[in-house]
């Protein structure tokens, strides 16, 4: 009987990430089951000028990892706010609201890796005009 097939991984070049503009912010997606053959993550690196925000969201099926770069992000998760700086990590379970605001003067640039990438919920469920999270930064 043959061995099954085993899918070692990719090499994944800066010059082959799908680039997504939203608004001022830069999403460049390097891995997904859309891009990369068998994968279950999703894997980005997402560039905010200052003043940009991912507003609070969520992601009913997935938990996610992010990971400072450059600059620094005013994150929170529900109710609790936390500044990261460089070599910062945050995880956020699955289901759980949250947000990443670049109140300040310089580009914040941060990694995400969410999973499962194959979840049957929606991908990203905006939160922001839901209270309390509404009047959360007010």
């Amino acid at each position: 009987m043959p061995a099954p097939s085993r899918f070692p991984g990719v090499f994944i070049p800066s010059s082959s990430a799908e680039a997504e503009v939203v608004g001022e912010k830069t999403h460049s997606w390097y891995c997904g089951p859309e891009r990369v053959e068998p994968t279950n993550l999703h894997f980005v690196r997402a560039t905010f000028p200052p003043g940009e925000f991912h507003d609070f969201h969520n992601h009913p099926g997935m938990e996610e990892v992010l990971y400072i770069l450059s600059g620094q992000a005013e994150q929170w998760i529900e109710d609790e706010k936390k500044i990261l700086s460089p070599g910062d990590a945050v995880y956020i379970a699955k289901g759980v609201v949250h947000a990443t605001f670049n109140p300040f003067t310089k580009p914040l640039e941060f990694l995400a890796v969410l999973s499962p990438a194959d979840s049957s919920e929606p991908m990203t469920l905006d939160r922001s005009q839901e209270e309390p999270w509404k009047s959360m930064r007010s």
